[in-house]
Parts: C-alpha cells; sequence; structure tokens
C-alpha cells in the first residue's frame, strides 16, 4: 500500500504463449533512492495460480526507482518437462534451453503515494510490459 511518503508495486504475469497466467515464478524486487544510488534488495516472493504477485515487500521511504526481476528460465524449464513428459516431439530448437530469456528485469520510475501495477507479458522468445492500474 502506498502512503504520501512511499510508493507501492505489484504484478502478475500472463504467458501469452498459452493465454494464461503465469503460476510459481519467483520475483524479486530491489530498489534505490536516486539515480546514482545503489540498489537495495528488498525480497522476493513468486506468483500464484492466478499468476499474481501479492506480498512484495514495502518500498522505503525516498524510493525513486524499483527493478523487477523475473525468473522465467525455471518457469519455462518446468514448463517445457511437463510438455516433452506428454509428448516427447515437442522440443525447442534453442540448442535444448527450454527460453531464450533467462531472467527478465524491469526498472522503472517511482513518486511517492502512487501505486504501481506493472504486468508481464511473457512467451518462450519474447515478453512485454506495461504500467496497469
Amino acid at each position: 500500500m502506498s502512503t504520501s511518503t512511499t510508493a507501492s508495486v505489484s504484478t502478475h504475469i500472463l504467458d501469452t504463449s498459452v493465454g494464461r497466467p503465469a503460476g510459481n515464478v519467483a520475483v524479486r524486487l530491489a530498489a534505490r533512492t536516486g539515480r546514482d544510488a545503489d540498489w537495495q534488495a528488498l525480497g522476493g516472493s513468486a506468483t500464484d495460480a492466478d499468476g499474481r504477485c501479492k506480498d512484495l515487500p514495502a518500498l522505503p521511504e525516498g524510493t525513486t526507482h524499483v527493478r523487477l526481476d523475473f525468473d522465467t528460465e525455471t518457469y519455462f524449464a518446468k514448463k517445457q518437462a511437463a510438455a516433452q513428459q506428454d509428448a516427447p516431439a515437442l522440443r525447442d530448437s534453442e540448442n535444448g534451453r527450454p527460453v531464450f530469456f533467462p531472467e527478465v528485469t524491469i526498472t522503472f520510475a517511482v513518486v511517492p503515494g502512487e501505486h504501481y501495477h506493472v504486468p508481464l507479458l511473457l512467451n518462450p522468445f519474447g515478453y512485454s510490459v506495461y504500467r496497469g492500474s
């Protein structure tokens, strides 16, 4: 929850390759208090069955920039393993790697008092992000 002196962040992930939420994706949150300040790791969470990350840590007062790191490689590796178990002919052509982007990092600026919902639209070979509501 944002206050007049802090911002707040939430996110969710939609796996566009199947048109469904991406559950159990690890998400890490970091913040800094100025363009040249060092990043402070705040902790993390994982998306639920609806692809939502509802319990990200609160941002410290004075936060100006936020970074979300998504562990997409583990998500797609598990997904590919399940698909190959069901249908061994389904294999990725990228040298056995389950995903082209092993992680997705999104960095954005924030101002106190605002809430930032940042959805990630994800597939094995691309992603898109935007400021939601």
